[in-house]
């Protein structure tokens, strides 16, 4: 098959490209690098330095392509707060002009990377997709308008539309951006440095953190997955971690006490999450495969072997 991945050259898309790349497919990547890694990519993946703003570049890169993945988004929620129209210009307004060079171009299928933020607070745990999202942050409000106009721009064009709306991925090699400090590779980066351990609130919030291998499978399977049109499918690894936990099983395997500072104010993100994956279990054949411990010492390997 042909795919164009946009943000192809991220965490995950690069991810993502390289494991289609080496089974054989045709990519090519869209990426304007503004927190991309083009050395992180196959050499036989096509990549265009741009974004999903420029159509004409889409028209191009869309030519021939059987499914596009969809991952170019801004997705600081604390940079969304202060620049929620750059955050909507990029992530709904991009995500709308990525559809309308779908159709010009004839592409029947789409793969949208939604998060878990746009659920919100929810009283209920595991999240469902069934549930009423109530987003807290401008990101959470881009993303789910994004998936709406995915469904809705599909149902009208007939092109086929998936959602994954993706939790904590976490996974070797994950940057830390100081507008979106990922939790698992900050905190496994200050106890490999020495340095302090830095906790927002009590640490019994908790998230749902999925392996990066986990979410490609996911990722890989919805291109082709029957039944999946206008759908939106959780994917997660179906268990609530606390931050607290997550500290101690990075100080076990980093087998040195930690100095943990707890900031008093909050991390500003909901209190907690936690993926239902009966659907994807059902309609994507998912099942998580690599438990929290594994995935953090793979995690803290790299980081050893990087040294």
């Amino acid at each position: 098959m042909k795919f164009l991945i946009t943000g192809g050259a991220g965490f995950l898309g690069s991810a993502l490209a390289n494991t289609l790349a080496t089974d054989g497919h045709t990519v090519r990547v869209l990426d304007d690098l503004s927190s991309g890694d083009p050395s992180r990519l196959h050499p036989s993946i096509n990549l265009t330095r741009g974004n999903v703003l420029d159509i004409p570049k889409l028209w191009s890169l869309l030519q021939n392509i059987d499914c596009v993945y969809h991952l170019a988004a801004r997705v600081s929620v604390p940079e969304s707060v202060l620049y929620p129209g750059e955050y909507n210009q990029v992530n709904v307004v991009g995500t709308v002009g990525i559809m309308q060079a779908m159709r010009d171009a004839g592409v029947r299928r789409v793969v949208l990377a939604s998060s878990g933020a746009v659920y919100g607070v929810q009283v209920q745990q595991p999240m469902h997709e069934d549930f009423v999202p109530h987003p807290t942050s401008p990101y959470a409000v881009s993303k789910l308008s994004a998936e709406y106009y995915v469904h809705t721009i599909g149902a009208l064009w007939g092109m086929e539309t998936i959602a994954l709306r993706i939790f904590n991925a976490y996974g070797p090699g994950q940057s830390v951006r100081a507008s979106h400090p990922a939790l698992i590779p900050v905190i496994a980066r200050q106890a490999h440095a020495g340095g302090s351990v830095i906790v927002h609130g009590d640490g019994r919030q908790t998230r749902d953190f999925v392996y990066i291998e986990d979410v490609i499978r996911a990722m890989v399977t919805a291109a082709t997955a029957q039944n999946v049109n206008r759908l939106t499918i959780n994917i997660g690894s179906g268990s609530a971690t606390s931050i607290n936990e997550v500290v101690q099983i990075i100080g076990k395997i980093h087998s040195r006490g930690l100095n943990v500072l707890r900031v008093t104010a909050d991390s500003g993100g909901v209190g907690n999450m936690c993926a239902d994956l009966g659907r994807a279990r059902e309609l994507l054949q998912y099942d998580p495969r690599v438990p929290l411990m594994e995935g953090i010492q793979n995690v803290m390997a790299a980081l050893n072997a990087s040294a």
